[in-house]
């Protein structure tokens, strides 16, 4: 059975994360992931600056060359750059045509990926390229895949979470607890509790805003 998994990574585990030395605040999201004559190319998206010189951000890591601006859209810059073939990490284990890469979103703090496997057992097999070659990955989320009815509507836990943190003023500006406390509440991981609040808070969204808009 078709299966999504989530995990998070700390932020300078993954090449792209050096940019985050020099803007600490922006969020990068990738694009896709395109093979080409020389390997893979990532494209990918920096939100959240206003520099000028968004490539000159970037500094040198051994797993990534040519970082290049591609465009401008509204303030957010689409780039590209040239992933070195051999060097070990998250997306030499995602070009297992078994596993596909849903999404990716780095900040300062972690990169939160979401993948889709053909099976338990392809998931399983990138959780273990990943341990042979120590890029500590972190699963908080792990289920199968949902019709798209299913998709828009939300799941027990992220009910629980959504009114535990609302109930505790974790919306509240300023914040009247924290992600922590939530969580511990709950019993689960800070990240798992992330993932339900994000989740959570996308289908809302779709239900509320997009659907009744289409």
């Amino acid at each position: 059975m078709a299966t999504v998994a989530e995990f998070t990574l700390d932020s300078h585990e993954f090449p792209l994360g050096t940019v985050f030395a020099e803007l600490p605040d922006v969020t990068v999201q990738l694009e896709r992931v395109v093979p080409d004559a020389k390997g893979v190319a990532p494209y990918f998206w920096v939100r959240g600056t206003e520099s000028d010189t968004i490539v000159d951000q970037f500094s040198a890591h051994p797993g990534v060359t040519d970082i290049q601006f591609v465009d401008d859209v509204n303030g957010e810059y689409l780039m590209r750059c040239q992933w070195v073939s051999g060097h070990d990490s998250v997306l030499d284990a995602l070009i297992d045509p078994e596993v596909v890469l849903l999404s990716a979103v780095g900040t300062e703090d972690k990169w939160t990926f979401e993948v889709r496997g053909e099976s338990r057992e392809a998931i399983a097999t990138f959780r273990n390229y990943c341990h042979d070659h120590e890029i500590p990955v972190t699963l908080t989320e792990l289920h199968a895949l949902e019709s798209l009815e299913a998709q828009h509507e939300l799941t027990e836990k992220q009910r629980e979470a959504l009114i535990l943190a609302f109930e505790r003023g974790y919306f509240e500006s300023p914040r009247e607890t924290t992600l922590q406390e939530v969580a511990d509440e709950l019993g689960i991981t800070q990240q798992s509790l992330s993932s339900r609040l994000r989740r959570g808070n996308r289908r809302l969204i779709e239900e509320a805003l997009i659907e009744s808009h289409s």
